[in-house]
């Protein structure tokens, strides 16, 4: 089992054995349409990336792996903690990154849009105000700090974004579709924001050239997972698939 260096603000956390994210016969149904079935898989690498045509099922089992999707059957467990029923605490060890960053920003300035998870979380005001500095500094958003989020370029608001997920610690971090809507330039930048983290990330994406050098690549076909292991066997096979 391999792990990635834990952030240094968890080290002090309450101690629970990291297992990892695992999925036993999963089904998940929208209505009488089912979007994965049969899925059973334990994620402990550092790396893992997902892809698959639009419609096999990809985002649903990302959005299952930190409780905003429960399973219409089965189990998720998040170090033994069952997304259906530990769902704070599950949210509080994988946090999510949406595909756009406009469904995340909810609060009017950079700055109060990265205080209000910690809040919700009850740090205290003098270390969420130490984190906010903190991550406007590392993503180069300290001179925005109290710019209206909703001006901000594309490329920023994924920033700030990620940024109000890692102000809220999380050990794991799922990615779905981060640099879809984003230019070549941002979506390079945010790739390396991806490639420096320390947490474990789980990388939902199109772009198959972000997921070089993953440890594991998923690939989805038709709810169910059509192909497991390094992206230098993945990849190709489903490349060939899609002609």
């Amino acid at each position: 089992m391999r792990w990635g260096r834990r952030p240094a603000a968890l080290e002090e956390a309450p101690s629970v054995e990291r297992t990892g994210i695992e999925l036993r016969d999963v089904v998940h149904s929208y209505g009488d349409r089912t979007v994965l079935t049969g899925v059973s898989l334990t994620l402990t690498e550092r790396r893992v990336g997902v892809i698959g045509a639009n419609g096999s099922g990809k985002s649903t089992f990302a959005r299952l792996l930190n409780g905003l999707v429960l399973p219409t059957e089965g189990t998720v467990l998040v170090d033994g903690l069952d997304t259906a029923t530990r769902a704070r605490e599950v949210r509080r060890r994988v946090g999510f990154v949406f595909q756009d960053p406009d469904a995340q920003i909810v609060h009017p300035t950079v700055a109060e849009d990265l205080a209000f998870g910690p809040t919700n979380q009850g740090v205290p005001a003098d270390e969420i105000e130490r984190r906010v500095a903190d991550v406007l500094d590392r993503y180069g958003l300290a001179g925005h700090r109290d710019h209206p989020a909703h001006l901000l370029s594309g490329g920023q608001k994924q920033l700030l974004a990620i940024a109000g997920v890692l102000v809220m610690r999380p050990e794991r971090i799922v990615f779905d579709e981060p640099t879809t809507l984003l230019d070549l330039a941002n979506a390079r930048r945010v790739a390396r924001v991806i490639e420096e983290l320390p947490q474990d990330v789980v990388v939902v994406s199109h772009h198959l050239e972000l997921l070089d050098g993953f440890d594991r690549v998923l690939v989805f076909e038709d709810g169910r997972v059509a192909a497991d292991g390094p992206p230098a066997e993945t990849v190709p096979w489903y490349t060939a698939r899609m002609g």
